[in-house]
Order: C-alpha cells, then structure tokens, then sequence
C-alpha cells in the first residue's frame, strides 16, 4: 500500500495543474449533477413495529384528512389585552390561503383573552416543502397581525422541520483553524493548504449528499454533521501529510521526492484512519431508524471525498509551493542534504514521554481516576429527541412553545393522541374510556373522541399536565400503554413517537457498540499485526467516549451549563445523540492512535528498541497530533454556537473527546501502558501469524533496518 501511495503523491507532484485541474471538474461535475438530480433533506421517524406507528397508520388510513403536515399560529398581545375577534378571523381568512392549506381551525382563546391558538392543516407531508416555502409563506399570511402590534410565533410540524444553516459555525471552525495552523507550520501557505483541501473534500461530498437525497432519505441535519466531521478529518488529514512533506524538505529531499515519501509514510496512516472511521461509521445502519442510518451516508460521502482529496491535491499543491512551505528562516539558509546532522535536543513531548515511561503505574492510575471521574454523570444520563423545548430562546418554534405552556399549560405543546379501532372497541365505549382518562391526576384536559365518516375509527386528544420532555409525562404514557388502555387503543402523536425513539435507540445502542469495537479491532489488528494494540486502542476510546458523555450530560442536564450555551434552562440529551457521538468519535478517535502507531511501528521495526520506540515516535508526532487535535476542538466548539440542539450537543461532546483524548489518554495513558507492556504490545501469536494477509503501512514494501540505536533511558 505505501509504495502505491507513494508513486500517487510523486505523481502529483510532478503535475500538479493536471490533478487540481482533475478536482476542479469533479466538484463542478458533482455539483452540477447534484444541482440537476439532487433532492431535498428530510426527516424520516417512521420506525416500524412501535406501538406509535400502529396508531399513526390507523389514523392516516381511516382518517386521511389528518396524513398531511401541520403548523400552529400562536398569537399574543404583550400588553395582556384580550386579542381583537376581527384581527383573529382576518389571520384565519389569510391561513386559509396559504398553499396546499387543507384547513384553518378556529381560533382557541386562553384564558386570559391575551393569547390565541390556530392551526393549518395541510394536504401534503412537511417534505413538500422546499427550504423555509412553507414558513415564509406562514409570515407572509400574518404581516397584517404582526403590523397591528401583535406578536405572531410559528410552531408544529412544519416550523419546527426547517432550519437555516448560516455558515457561522463553520466560519468560525475554519479560522480558528488557520491560527492553529500558522502557528504549528510557521508558513501562511503551509497553514492554507489542508483548509484547501479540506473544503475541496466538503466541496465534493456536499455534492454526493444532494444526490443521496434523491434516492433515500437523508436528515435535515445530517449535511451539517457531515461537514463538521469533514472538516476536521480534512484538515488533519492535509497537516499530517504537509507536516511529513516539510520533514522531507529539511532532510534536503527535493519536492517530487519529499512528496512522495510523504504520501508513502503519513499518507498509510491517512488511509488507516479513514478506513476506521468509515467503518464506524457502517455501525449507524444498525440503529433501526432510517434517520440514523442516513447520517452514516452523509458522514461516509463527506469523509470519504475529504480522504481523496488529501491523498492527491496534498502532494499537488505541496509540488507547486515548493520551498514556500519552509519557515522563511529555513528558506534563508536551507541545509545541504549531504551535512551532516546535528544531534537534536530532547523535544518537550519527549521529555514528558521518558517522565511518564520512568513512572507508568502512577501514570496510568492517575489518567484512569481523571477519565472515569469525567464519565461519571453519564450515569444519570436522560435522553429526549430535540423538540422546541430544547431549542434556543430566539427561535419562533422556542417562543411559540412558551407562550403555548404560559397560557394552556405546558402538556399543550405534546398532547398524546389515542388511536381507537371501532372495530375492535365498541364506540358505545368511547364516553367510559374518556371519563377514565379525565380522572388520571397526570391529565389535564381530554378532547371529546372525534369519529371518521365511516365510523370505524376515532381519535381522542389527551393533554398531560406536564410537558413532553418532563419524565412525568413519560411515566403517563407508560402507564396507559400497560393497564390503562382497552384492547384496539394506540397512543401516538409526537410524544409518544419520541417515546418509542428513545427506546428503541437506548436499545440498539448495545447492538451498535460492539459491533463498532469489534469491527475496529479486526482493521487493527491486520494493519498493525498486534492484537494486544488493538484491543488497548479500543478500551482507550470507549474511555474517550465515556468522558465527552459525562460531561455533555453535566453540562446540558444542568442549567448553567445550558445557559452558557445559550439555552434558557438544562434540557435532556438528544436521543439522537449517543450512537452517532459514538460511531464517529471512536472512528476519529482511532485516527490519532493510528497517527501514533504507525510512527512507534516504523521505530520498532527498525530498532527492535520496545521502550525507545514509544519515545521516539510520540517526540515525532507529538507536535503534530497536539495540533490537528486543537484544530479539531476549535472546529467541533464553533458547531457548539449552531442553533440546532443536536448540532450543539455533537459539537460540544466532540470536542471535549478529543481534548481528552489527545492530552490525557494520548500523552499520559498511551505511553504508561505501552512501557508496561514492553514487547508484549507486539506479541502475535503464529496462528494467527499465518492468517493474517501481510500488509505493510510503513515507508516500502521491505524497509531496510535502520542503524542500531541504544535504547532509550526512560
């Protein structure tokens, strides 16, 4: 594989305008087809098999004027005076005319006359509606209302299924990236080139989204997920490559020379960690939800494209800037490749690796305590799909649920709707069931059952007394699905959908974990042919991964924390969340022991040197790790600022995994356990020698061994 890699970046090298121009007509292409053929994003919950789904196909086949999408108009008077009669039926009259409305109710005044609720019923799912059509059309119907004094908000369905993407996170991502960047590689056009290369790969992959969306369902949020992996894998990816390439340039290697042994070395170790990370990524598909798996696609196509583009427009770009890439000093005064070298002062990161390789068992004891005090709250993890409730403060779907819960009480935002079969329950039953619902202490007010046309089924409205993230509410549902309900009732509608989500995922996340370590420990092992490797990186990222859970659930279940955000008050963790921080933190996670690995690999082959080789290969890539990893933290924090909570959540759970992964498991228990290993990190035992395939990700296909070195002291 190294000496493919390494003919693929001489190659690009020596034409450098033919693979940029190669890139240019890709991203046009793709774009262009994606313009032509694309889809649109959508959300899909459907799960099959859930108690939700049977009531929701019942009502959407016996009651088909209900199948189509909804919005709430809430209006309010900030003053506390009774809202005017002729103002509300000149908003239903403008409702009524908003297209594919199928129905406007009448308006529901509160109590106190100041508040009014309306809802439009549409004919068609939220998915007919491109972008932000069907709420710009909402607004446009209550300029009149809001130019008379009133406070109009939007919530349901249909508002609540847009978002508008503003670039900002990304924005900032990128140029915290850039000072990063400037400061590990001393060059403005080295520090430029993995941002080039990076959204190069986002260019592609945002293009292969698009055109996912035409042939499957793929989240509304999932592009956004996407490109936050992407960039960050992008931009590691490119600077482990500059930063080899650069190396080269020092040892007096000419720029086709010093891109192809780049290519050879850190781009294998490119291709390792994207391979894992794409593997982790297979394990989204396991989830039982379309949304879920949709994710994956998305993660795949971006991470993928990015993965290319390194391997090729990295030497590209690095033959055309030539010596540029050169600290302007060195350029100045560049060594002669036949002088000799100079021995090298011990560097910070070795220092600190021969510290703890002299005290391994403090070492390891102390990192261990720091990672599992970190991942302590996850024990009282709560899990909610996000709602309006969880959204930020600014956001009329987040105003429009609180004035709802002000002036109806919050079980308004999240009645549960019971499915009747008549055939199956007598409707002579219908007045019994209500009263009995009406006499549960959890609820507050109940619907009088509405019956379809041919009398063969009905639907009664239920509101809780609390909201539909309150664990009260979910202790209701559970109460009526198991003793409350009479044979041929089913409770649906949103709460208990997300109810039945939230299940399901806790239940899969068991299915999707060991099915990620175990496919990761496989790759491993046959990459580095050492499963006791293998099976230390694995145990390491779950520690990295219980940490980033324990202190998102710190942070967003407790309400300073979610105010620092810019949540009014500490809200459930996403059910969405868990199984996708999982699946691409562990793939992203085993890029940096992937980056470590292949250097203390290389080392050992050549020394035999157990102990120095930790050393050495942590001193070589410690710089290098240290700042793709704070570029990471500085792209995954900027998505904390994007007003989706899911978004906001990934962003702040990736970049507390990182940062504990690159300073506390990578600096401290990566080299104590591997000085306590000693040469059993590479044991093999010959049985499984034999079988597996001999593949070498070092530089060439039979390294010739290096000078013997004396051991390090450690």
């Amino acid at each position: 594989m190294s000496t493919l890699l390494g003919r693929l970046g001489g190659a690009a090298a020596a034409r450098p305008w033919r693979t940029i121009a190669a890139w240019v007509l890709l991203i046009v292409a793709v774009l262009g087809l994606a313009q032509a053929f694309g889809g649109e994003p959508r959300d899909n919950y459907r799960i099959p098999g859930t108690p939700s789904t049977a009531g929701m196909d019942l009502l959407n086949e016996r009651f088909p004027e209900t199948s189509g999408t909804s919005a709430r108009v809430v209006v309010h008077d900030r003053g506390g005076r009774a809202l005017s009669a002729g103002a509300l039926a000149a908003l239903r009259g403008e409702l009524a005319q908003v297209p594919h409305a199928l129905s406007v109710s009448e308006p529901i005044p509160s109590r106190a006359g100041d508040t009014a609720l309306l809802t439009v019923g549409y004919d068609v799912k939220v998915t007919a509606f491109k972008d932000a059509e069907g709420l710009d059309a909402l607004r446009a119907a209550a300029r009149a209302t809001t130019d008379a004094g009133y406070q109009v908000e939007f919530g349901g369905e249909l508002p609540e299924n847009f978002s508008a993407p503003n670039g900002m996170a990304e924005a900032i991502g990128m140029g915290a990236a850039l000072v990063i960047l400037v400061v590990a590689l001393g060059s403005v056009v080295a520090a430029g080139l993995p941002l080039l290369v990076a959204l190069a790969g986002i260019g592609a992959g945002t293009g292969l989204i698009t055109l996912l969306s035409a042939v499957t369902d793929i989240s509304g949020i999932a592009p956004t997920v996407a490109s936050m992996v992407g960039l960050g894998v992008g931009i590691d990816y490119a600077l482990l490559l500059v930063a080899r390439h650069v190396e080269g340039l020092r040892r007096g290697l000419d720029v086709r020379a010093a891109a192809a042994e780049a290519n050879a070395t850190a781009g294998s170790s490119v291709v390792v960690a994207g391979a894992t990370v794409l593997v982790s990524l297979f394990g989204l598909k396991l989830a039982g939800l379309s949304t879920y798996a949709s994710f994956g696609y998305a993660t795949f196509a971006t991470v993928g494209a990015v993965m290319l583009a390194a391997l090729t427009l990295v030497p590209a770009l690095a033959g055309l800037s030539g010596p540029r890439l050169l600290r302007r000093a060195e350029r100045r005064a560049p060594v002669p490749a036949s002088a000799p070298a100079a021995p090298a002062a011990a560097t910070r990161t070795e220092r600190w690796a021969r510290l703890v390789g002299r005290r391994p068992v403090t070492a390891a004891v102390l990192s261990l305590v720091v990672l599992l005090g970190l991942a302590a709250p996850v024990l009282g993890m709560r899990t909610w799909p996000q709602d309006a409730g969880s959204q930020a403060s600014g956001n009329t779907t987040r105003k429009a649920y609180d004035l709802v819960a002000e002036a109806y009480g919050p079980g308004a935002n999240g009645p549960l709707l019971l499915a009747v079969d008549l055939d199956r329950l007598p409707k002579s039953e219908l007045p019994a069931l209500e009263q009995t619902l009406t006499a549960d202490p959890a609820v507050a007010a109940v619907q009088p059952p509405l019956v379809n046309a041919a009398g063969d089924a009905a639907v009664i409205s239920v509101q809780p007394r609390t909201g539909p993230q309150d664990e009260a509410t979910a202790k209701l549902l559970k109460r009526l699905r198991a003793d409350g309900l009479p044979a041929g009732v089913q409770v649906t509608g949103q709460v208990a959908a997300f109810s039945d989500i939230s299940d399901r995922l806790a239940q899969r996340l068991w299915v999707v974990v060991p099915f990620v370590v175990v496919l990761s420990l496989i790759l491993l092992t046959v990459l580095f042919r050492a499963p006791v490797i293998a099976v230390k990186a694995a145990a390491m990222n779950l520690l990295s991964v219980a940490a980033a859970y324990g202190v998102m659930t710190a942070v967003f279940q407790h309400d300073a924390g979610a105010r620092l955000l810019g949540l009014p008050h500490a809200v459930p963790v996403s059910s969405w969340v868990p199984i996708l921080m999982f699946t691409i933190l562990f793939g992203l996670s085993m890029d940096y022991e992937v980056f470590l690995l292949s250097r203390v690999r290389e080392d050992w082959l050549a020394t035999g040197d157990a102990r120095g080789s930790v050393v050495r290969g942590l001193a070589s890539t410690g710089r290098v790790i240290s700042s793709a990893a704070a570029i990471m933290v500085a792209v995954f924090t900027g998505f904390a600022i994007d007003p989706d909570i899911t978004v906001k959540m990934i962003g702040v759970g990736m970049a507390v995994a990182v940062l504990v992964d690159a300073t506390v498991v990578r600096m401290v228990l990566v080299p104590a356990t591997m000085t306590l290993l000693g040469r059993h990190n590479w044991w093999l035992p010959r049985w499984l020698d034999r079988l597996l395939p001999q593949l070498r990700i070092e530089h060439g296909d039979a390294p010739a061994p290096a000078p013997a070195r004396q051991p390090v002291e450690v």
